[in-house]
């Protein structure tokens, strides 16, 4: 390591720390600063949730398997390091929502309800009376509330209970495997408190902004790529400059010392950074932060475990074919699975023909306990879930579970003030180090390359002007 130059420490190395890896090294060698960036990661691998499988011909997912299509950030990394030419669209199919053993179509299709009211109207998920409530955010004031509240408090006013339970929630709180009643609306989508606060309806305010709740969350469609998301990760790091990326060494210790921070490695190494990007995960960033600042913020952001199963079938085995690519469950249904999606439907390049792969999640807040039985266990679990709706006569030819403990991030309530909290401190007490990364401001794949690319911005700004933020900090 070339000392006579500036350091800059990005620890962790997901796809948001690679991301900042990536970015500051090419801006370090466009621009011929002195400046050198390295990546600290304690896996012996780089992409933390991002883990790609093959067998037997299956590209099988084992962490996130696409990113929203609408999101630009990922389809410029891809083109930065050579990867567009590999990317592919999921192929469109209808979604449902399973509820007490029966699949509903999710109204309105890819072109959401507020498009069409008709499919709403006729959808087989609500009631008459449930219809009728729902119609009722025609007439519904909005709420004049500045404070966070929940996805649920919000949903359940401008639709009421039937809608939030069989629709809503289901296709929100699934994304972040967190209970409605607890997830943020500033923090998870913000942008439906924006629609309603200048259309008083959210479904006027949706059909006339084309917002809809299935754009949202990516019903209208995902990029994936053809060799599956690690091949991103790899072809990331192949453009990283070499030497500059130490993985399987944990940081065990950060101390501020005159201007600069001690980063002490569980090898007996030590690293003396200008500035530093945590990409880490909460508990890492808490544990690397206590001593130095106030970090009960961190404290106080949970996560919660889950785990993902891909099971492999002859076509044959599949004697009810579900009419769609995917699904998913409501809480209030006898299911262990949250979520199904048919992998040979939605990417028929990564299952071999006359193959059959079906990815399910299992795990979420207050459900978790599933997470610790045996892989033989689970998958007998998923296979009696699924064959409620599919009648699978075959047994798998084999199965994949992978389990992530403690992996995902919950935004309660109150979410933002805490990272904005945290972020303050930081400003004040340890300037230079910043934090991005899925357990502070998005937990997607675009949403991690956004924060990073906003990390580089801020530690630019920061070695080539300290002494502005300094003073700032000292005012």
């Amino acid at each position: 390591m070339n000392q006579s130059k500036k350091i800059i420490a990005v620890i962790g190395g997901g796809i948001t720390g690679l991301a900042s890896a990536f970015y500051l090294q090419k801006k370090i060698k466009e621009e011929d600063l002195p400046y050198q960036c390295i990546l600290l990661d304690s896996s012996p691998r780089l992409g933390g949730k991002i883990q790609t499988s093959f067998r037997d011909g299956f590209v099988i997912e084992k962490g996130p398997d696409s990113f929203l299509a609408s999101k630009q950030s990922p389809i410029r990394l891809a083109r930065e390091v050579g990867l567009d030419g590999e990317l592919v669209a999921s192929k469109p199919g209808k979604s449902f929502v399973l509820i007490r053993d029966r699949l509903h179509p999710i109204p309105g299709g890819d072109k959401g309800i507020s498009a069409n009211i008709s499919p709403f109207i006729t959808s087989s998920l609500f009631s008459p009376l449930g219809k009728l409530r729902a119609a009722a955010d025609l007439i519904l004031p909005s709420v004049s509330k500045e404070e966070d509240q929940s996805l649920g408090e919000f949903f359940r006013y401008r639709f009421g209970t039937e809608v939030l339970e069989n629709f809503i929630e289901p296709l929100l709180s699934g994304i972040y495997t967190g209970h409605i009643e607890r997830l943020s609306l500033q923090s998870t989508f913000p942008q439906f408190h924006q629609i309603e606060q200048q259309y008083r309806s959210l479904i006027i305010g949706m059909k006339k902004s084309s917002v809809t709740v299935e754009k949202v969350i990516g019903k209208d469609g995902f990029l994936t790529f053809k060799t599956g998301l690690q091949s991103f990760v790899e072809a990331i790091e192949k453009k990283l400059e070499p030497d500059s990326v130490i993985k399987g060494v944990k940081v065990e210790l950060m101390d501020k010392t005159s201007g600069q921070y001690k980063i002490c490695l569980n090898n007996n190494s030590v690293i003396i950074a200008d500035s530093v990007i945590i990409s880490a995960g909460h508990h890492a960033a808490y544990q690397m932060l206590d001593d130095l600042i106030s970090v009960e913020p961190l404290k106080e952001l949970e996560s919660t475990s889950v785990a993902t199963v891909n099971l492999a079938f002859n076509k044959s085995a599949i004697k009810k074919d579900l009419k769609g690519s995917s699904f998913v469950v409501a809480r209030n249904s006898d299911y262990s699975i949250t979520s199904c999606t048919l992998t040979h439907k939605k990417w028929p390049h990564a299952v071999p023909e006359g193959k059959v792969l079906l990815r399910c999640y299992v795990g979420r807040v207050g459900d978790e306990a599933i997470i610790n039985l045996s892989d033989k266990e689970i998958s007998k679990i998923v296979l009696e879930d699924l064959n409620k709706t599919m009648s699978i006569t075959e047994e798998p030819d084999f199965s994949i579970v992978t389990r992530w403990k403690e992996a995902m991030p919950q935004y309660k309530i109150g979410h933002k003030q805490r990272i904005q909290e945290i972020e303050d401190n930081l400003y004040n007490q340890l300037p230079g180090v910043f934090l991005a990364g899925s357990s502070y401001t998005g937990i997607g794949m675009p949403d991690c390359i956004d924060q990073a690319e906003a990390a580089v911005k801020k530690v630019l700004d920061y070695i080539q002007n300290p002494s502005s933020q300094l003073t700032a900090a000292q005012a």
